[in-house]
């Protein structure tokens, strides 16, 4: 097999179990608020505090990437998160479980500059938004299949045990990827042309002095609003509100996820074909989404429901591929594990703040009307970045020239 898709192959896999693993608490959540006594806003508290560890690692764990490897890093990644994800079984209280929350988050923030700058080497510009919705699908799977999974293991070993079962396959990927993803790529990096002013040096200064990367920085940050607002709190939505029993669902638990998958796979192949007009794309996807999230929250039947969280997963994650796409033409090759950290730490401070605030909203409203418009509303501040971006972005291609890699300092 060709090494680039081996390499995706083995990131894609390592990126589904980091969902096994970030999601199970979300399905176990009901469970671990009785047994640990804890309150809607105190587990939005527990939520953040994982997105709060893999927020401050975003930016050092892509400068790791760039000054080390890729591999080595997710190889340390691994192992870090798995270990942490079996302690989260063994929490007694809510202190030990938001402390050893946030060090799980630190293990996975670890990896994401990494894998990005991986699909960056080894991927050309017009296959990265494919090669990105592509890998991407696991975070889509990865719930779709925690969902009925982890229902079955709190129904038959506990909670406890789950988080201990789930160190398992984080151990067996550092296995796999320390042996099979190559150092580097078998045909050298894949330069992009990055654009800049002429005479100017690409380095740090220069990048940060992009309006997009700012631009594409923002949107990140209030889509993840929506999407661990969506993540971390619907299950309990459905179970707290609509009095639904999750293990009762059985596969329809899963559609919204299963549907995610169709739309990175889909949306992200669109995001190759109009190559330029990406942002557009991802903007449109998340106002659409809001759509559907508002349909959701006022359908009278669960089936109503499922439909419109399954409508709204569809164009949420279907933005994945092409997203990422654009920051990886902005950052040249020496600083592409930093800068893709950089993006993803905007966005984590957009899920840093999500839970607790949907978590505060349902404490004091007893309604999950407020958490609702608050997830739509970072979805259309969002959409609003991706298309000031858009309409600079032919101003920029007509202003600037390429300069090329030699001159990064």
């Amino acid at each position: 097999m060709n090494k680039k898709w081996t390499m995706l192959i083995l990131i894609w896999l390592m990126m589904f179990v980091a969902y096994l693993d970030r999601i199970n608490i979300s399905v176990a959540g009901p469970m671990m608020m009785k047994g640990l006594h804890m309150s809607p806003a105190l587990f939005g508290v527990v939520l953040s505090a994982f997105t709060f560890g893999y927020a401050i690692l975003q930016i050092p764990g892509g400068w790791l990437a760039d000054r080390f490897g890729a591999r080595t890093l997710l190889v340390v990644a691994l192992v870090w998160w798995s270990v942490f994800t079996g302690l989260t079984g063994l929490a007694i209280g809510a202190t030990m479980l938001i402390v050893t929350r946030v060090l799980f988050g630190v293990g996975e923030g670890l990896e994401n500059g990494a894998q990005f700058k991986l699909i960056g080497d080894f991927f050309t510009s017009k296959e990265r938004s494919w090669a990105n919705g592509l890998f991407l699908t696991a975070i889509a799977l990865g719930p779709a299949f925690v969902a009925p999974v982890s229902t079955w293991l709190l129904g038959t070993v506990g909670w406890r045990a789950l988080f201990l079962l789930f160190t398992i396959p984080g151990i067996i990927m550092a296995v796999l990827i320390y042996f099979l993803i190559p150092v580097k790529p078998p045909g050298g990096v894949v330069h992009t042309p990055v654009r800049v002013k002429s005479g100017r040096h690409l380095n740090w200064k220069t990048v940060l002095e992009q309006p997009g990367i700012w631009l594409v920085f923002l949107a990140y940050l209030f889509f993840n609003v929506a999407f661990w607002g969506f993540l971390g709190w619907m299950p309990s939505y459905l179970s707290l509100s609509r009095h639904i029993d999750l293990s009762a669902l059985g596969f329809d638990a899963s559609v919204p996820y299963v549907l995610g998958f169709f739309g990175l796979v889909i949306i992200g192949w669109i995001g190759t074909r109009i190559g330029r007009y990406k942002s557009s794309l991802v903007a449109i996807s998340y106002l659409v989404s809001g759509i559907f999230l508002y349909m959701a929250y006022n359908a009278h039947t669960i089936g109503g429901t499922v439909f419109a969280l399954s409508a709204a997963a569809f164009f949420l994650f279907g933005g994945f591929g092409p997203i990422w796409a654009i920051p990886l033409d902005l950052i040249p090759d020496s600083l592409r594990g930093t800068f893709t950290g950089f993006v993803n730490f905007g966005g984590q401070i957009g899920g840093f703040f999500a839970p607790i605030v949907v978590g505060i909203i349902v404490t004091a409203t007893h309604s999950f009307t407020g958490g609702f418009l608050f997830m739509i509303g970072g979805l259309i501040a969002s959409a609003i970045c991706l298309l000031i971006l858009q309409s600079l972005s032919k101003g920029l291609a007509d202003s600037a020239e390429v300069s090329p890699l030699s001159s990064v300092s």
